[in-house]
């Protein structure tokens, strides 16, 4: 990314001067623009000037404060940026935080309220989860909140925002009319890394159903390998896994939790059965016992030892694989590919992948450093330094003209230019108020590995019952 530095000097020092431009008239412009009465923001006009100076001749400076979510190629990438972007305006200064990903909502609520933050990962799961007709007596999600509360500035109008699809805008980050989050990139959770390499060793071919899958297994513990991976100690990574199980079982994820919520579905019916006979499969047999210490990350480093065959994952672990140029990680010295997770026994019914809108960069509404704030996603929004980040993260890209140039990218790219991929359940499932703790079945190979339940009709059965307690 060092070869941007100049085209990124340029582009800050025309920002500068037009927001400066646009400043100049009245003090209080950037309060006015993002006061919640009325969100909206000025739209800034070319520069007229042919002024060539530098950023720092322009004037910009101050310290920005940026706040992401943990993911080691994500955040390798980020300070690299911020190190360019401070080149490039020696009177700024990016102070950047990293947290884990469990703690966006109430760091962003902390944070944002006190007025402690700029620029901040307000999401990592797109604006999801909203509302919908048949839902009663719900609350509504925390992204929704900070709007209503005012702390989110309506990002309308800037000029960066045309660099992305009109979907990821309208679907990723918008709300009420407004654009409160630049979504950064589309994500599948519910595919699986398959080490090629191990798999011919072994003598099996690429699973492409649940039997399959099985007798895949079965060869590769047979021959002292293990199965699968995934981080047990993190709890979550363990029904993320089984997302694309849930999928190849119910297709249509929206229509999963609308079916759960009128009743026309149920999570102990005969489909629901199959779901669970199969997470405890997934839990009990399939994956290797050293998983329960291993976190999100250290999983699919410990993928990378190549005795491995299959970890279910997000395909941005991707990165961990094949690090792009810069990133301080080592790659893996195995053939691999990127699939959707084989959960039913009908091959054309794995062919999809269920994922959701990711990270998405939001400003404080009442940001002090809101033109140094513009310039940094301007910055960051131009095609070239876009697709560097989309390679780097292996995000599936926001912008049209991006493109993923590695193994992750000729992997899905056929499935891609299918069609197939979708939003998956939980971006659209809501719990009834007054559910049970169990309501929620999809994350039911996690009960499974936590020895919460040790059979099937049990766990479907109290997973229905406490649905129907808030219904």
């Amino acid at each position: 990314m060092k070869q941007l530095s100049k085209k990124l000097a340029l582009l800050l020092a025309v920002l500068a001067l037009v927001a400066a431009a646009c400043s100049s008239d009245d003090d209080d412009s950037v309060a006015d623009a993002t006061d919640a009465g009325d969100s909206t923001t000025e739209e800034t006009s070319s520069d007229d000037g042919g002024d060539d100076g530098t950023a720092e001749e322009a004037g910009l400076e101050g310290t920005l404060r940026v706040m992401i979510h943990q993911n080691p190629p994500m955040v390798a990438w980020v300070e690299n940026f911020n190190d360019e972007f401070e080149a490039a305006n020696p009177g700024v200064t990016i102070d950047l935080s990293v947290i884990d990903a469990a703690d966006i909502p109430t760091a962003n609520q902390t944070r944002l309220s006190a007025g402690d933050i700029d620029v901040t990962t307000v999401t990592v799961t797109g604006f999801a989860n909203p509302v919908q007709p048949y839902m009663t007596d719900v609350e509504p999600p925390y992204w929704q909140q900070l709007i209503d509360a005012g702390l989110l500035m309506d990002l309308s109008g800037q000029d960066f925002i045309n660099n992305y699809d009109d979907a990821a805008i309208a679907e990723g980050g918008s709300y009420n009319g407004g654009v409160y989050s630049l979504n950064l990139g589309r994500v599948s959770y519910s595919g699986m890394f398959v080490n090629l390499d191990l798999l011919g060793e072994v003598g099996v071919d690429v699973p492409t159903t649940w039997n399959e899958l099985v007798a895949a297994c079965e060869a590769v513990k047979s021959s002292g390998n293990e199965c699968m991976t995934a981080g047990g100690a993190d709890g979550w990574p363990i029904f993320v896994g089984t997302y694309g199980l849930l999928g190849a079982l119910y297709p249509d994820q929206q229509g999963l939790v609308e079916g759960l919520w009128t009743g026309d579905l149920a999570w102990n019916d005969d489909q629901g059965q199959v779901l669970f006979d199969r997470f405890e499969t997934f839990a009990n047999e399939m994956l290797e016992d050293q998983a329960a210490g291993l976190g999100h990350d250290a999983a699919i480093e410990r993928y990378k030892a190549g005795d491995v065959a299959f970890a279910p994952t997000g395909n941005w672990q991707a990165g961990a694989l094949e690090p792009a140029e810069g990133v301080d990680l080592a790659p893996a010295e195995f053939e691999w590919t990127y699939i959707p997770f084989p959960g039913s026994d009908n091959a054309a019914d794995n062919q999809t992948l269920f994922g959701k809108y990711d990270q998405g960069w939001a400003v404080a509404a009442d940001t002090p450093n809101a033109d140094l704030a513009m310039a940094y996603l301007a910055a960051f929004s131009e095609p070239e330094t876009y697709n560097s980040f989309a390679n780097t993260v292996n995000f599936l890209p926001t912008q049209p003209t991006a493109t993923l140039d590695n193994t992750l990218g000729r992997a899905v790219a056929p499935i891609l230019q299918e069609g197939n991929f979708t939003v998956g359940y939980e971006q659209w499932f809501v719990g009834p108020t007054g559910a049970g703790q169990w309501a929620n079945g999809a994350l039911g190979s996690l009960w499974f590995y936590n020895g919460d339940f040790s059979d099937a009709a049990e766990a479907a059965n109290q997973a229905q019952a406490d649905l129907e307690a808030g219904l």
